[in-house]
């Protein structure tokens, strides 16, 4: 690790490093959508196949599963073109990631904006909410009503987070640029013409195979992939060991580094979550492409224990809901209550 006296210090020297990992190469991100978009419409259409001729709803069902995991894979190639981290050439991340956000049901523009707020105010206490999960201080937390700590504690219940929240938040928030209602017409024209091309796409659809098969198809994989969506988004910065300083005291670096997990799964789930748990090097340096990302774990292996978790690990952040500011630690409501008053 490079020798320096602060850990900001350091962060900020990887920084330097990881910009030679940026060039994207525009054949190897050409292979790496056609290998996600075309086993997704085969497992579409095999989805419709089997509820069609067979009447077969459970292995429908089933079949959403690898489906999902290939829309939740597409929607990170959007994620990388947002950066402008999958092409050489900026006009064509950001048509390619236009296109995807028709799929993804996510205005392409309009998060675009959002999320490059989230990289710029990560872990600073005094910016959050544009783009993150709503996390109070045990400060704040205690400072609440009852009503205020009731309406916070089912926001964070796993029911909410990782079931009717991503539900809400793909099929409804963002049908409208919630957060930059007033910011212009750019985030407006994003969601419209987003919210047009899907109309239109699910009236084609729903003309050749009707409604109800149309629903029985597309509902199943668009809820299972935005659950496993805001589950990657949640457990990349809401861990243990994360990060979070008041404006004065916070680096950017530093959070980039130390504020977002290293999510080390198993292989087959780093392929199709295209390497976004090597977050804190995203983190570091956003304009990499994700497929060279592990070549970056394999060059310096040191950055590989960095804020890592597994995936038995990662289960136990459920709990943790309040940022202890005396402990620097993300602690949980029953951790609350052997905090000193």
């Amino acid at each position: 690790m490079p020798e320096d006296n602060t850990r900001a210090d350091g962060a900020r020297n990887w920084t330097r490093i990881l910009n030679h990992y940026r060039e994207p190469s525009g054949t190897r991100s050409l292979v790496e959508l056609a290998i996600t978009l075309i086993p997704l419409a085969v497992l579409w259409t095999a989805m419709w196949a089997v509820l069609h001729f067979f009447g077969a709803w459970w292995l429908c069902l089933l079949i959403a599963v690898p489906t999902a995991a290939f829309l939740v894979r597409l929607f990170m190639i959007q994620h990388d073109c947002g950066h402008g981290a999958f092409f050489p050439h900026k006009t064509v991340n950001d048509w390619i990631g236009r296109l995807i956000g028709v799929l993804t049901m996510t205005p392409y523009d309009f998060w675009r904006r959002t999320h490059s707020m989230h990289h710029a105010t990560s872990g600073n206490l005094d910016r959050r909410g544009m783009g993150d999960i709503d996390t109070l201080t045990v400060r704040e937390y205690l400072a609440l009503s009852r009503l205020g700590r009731l309406r916070y504690r089912l926001y964070r219940h796993p029911a909410v987070m990782f079931g009717f929240g991503p539900a809400y938040l793909f099929l409804l928030q963002h049908r409208l640029p919630v957060g930059l209602m007033r910011a212009g017409w750019q985030p407006w024209l994003s969601t419209m013409l987003t919210n047009a091309a899907m109309a239109l796409i699910a009236a084609v659809l729903i003309w050749f195979i009707g409604l109800k098969a149309f629903l029985l198809v597309q509902l199943p994989v668009i809820l299972l992939a935005a659950s496993l969506g805001v589950w990657l988004f949640y457990v990349q910065h809401q861990f243990e060991e994360t990060l979070w300083d008041e404006n004065k005291d916070w680096n950017l670096h530093e959070a980039a580094l130390h504020g977002s997990s290293h999510y080390d799964l198993p292989p087959v789930l780093r392929w199709f979550t295209a390497n976004i748990g090597i977050h804190h090097v995203h983190h570091l340096c956003s304009r990499i492409p994700f497929y060279r990302l592990t070549r970056v774990l394999r060059d310096y292996p040191e950055l590989g224990d960095i804020g890592r978790l597994t995936l038995w690990q990662s289960l136990a952040c459920v709990r943790l809901t309040l940022w202890d500011e005396e402990r620097k630690k993300l602690v949980s409501f029953r951790e609350l209550r052997a905090i000193p008053a």
